[in-house]
């Protein structure tokens, strides 16, 4: 789920950064230091927004930077468990396919493509489906519900989310839509 969030803390804005605008400056130390920083409270910082606020400097003794108390906006992405999400298939492997999910990629096990017993085609680089002939390639776009999160790191690329398409509703956009037209015949 994506949310904006006003968030205040401390910035150190080093000597050579002197000559620039406050608010400008601690804005590049904030997205250096923020940006693509996972927080298990609020997730992954995708932006640092805006800087609304930069307080007055103090100096630390031995220590030629200011610091400041900054008031700041930033954008932030947080997994939350059943949220259904949508993405581009970005991998595929034996074992499932992996979703490219806003900044972080899910892994759907290739028991939890769709209700089908499920074969992995290594030449073509692609699932399928025995009985109702359904194929998952790289580049399909894909709904997918969030049902493991598992936070390791402040690195969001070392966590991992697992994803499942075999409810109603989710799975490759061409499976809903047939979904949805059988439906309206019915």
């Amino acid at each position: 789920m994506y949310r904006l969030l006003k968030v205040k803390d401390v910035v150190r804005i080093p000597p050579r950064m002197f000559t620039m605008d406050p608010k400008e400056a601690a804005k590049e130390v904030l997205r250096s230091t923020y940006e693509g920083i996972y927080d298990r409270d609020d997730g992954v910082v995708l932006a640092v927004l805006e800087v609304e606020e930069v307080g007055e400097g103090t100096i630390v003794p031995g220590d030629g930077a200011t610091y400041h108390e900054v008031v700041f906006n930033v954008l932030v992405w947080k997994p939350e468990m059943h949220e259904v999400v949508e993405g581009e298939v970005i991998d595929v492997a034996p074992y499932g396919a992996f979703i490219r999910i806003g900044p972080v990629d899910g892994l759907v096990h290739i028991s939890q493509l769709m209700d089908d017993y499920v074969v992995f085609d290594e030449k073509n680089k692609q699932f399928l489906g025995k009985e109702t002939n359904r194929t998952l390639k790289l580049g399909d776009e894909v709904r997918a519900r969030i049902i493991a999160i598992s936070i390791k790191s402040r690195v969001i690329r070392e966590n991992k989310i697992g994803l499942t398409m075999r409810q109603p509703g989710l799975g490759k956009r061409d499976w809903i839509e047939k979904e949805k037209r059988k439906e309206k015949e019915a």
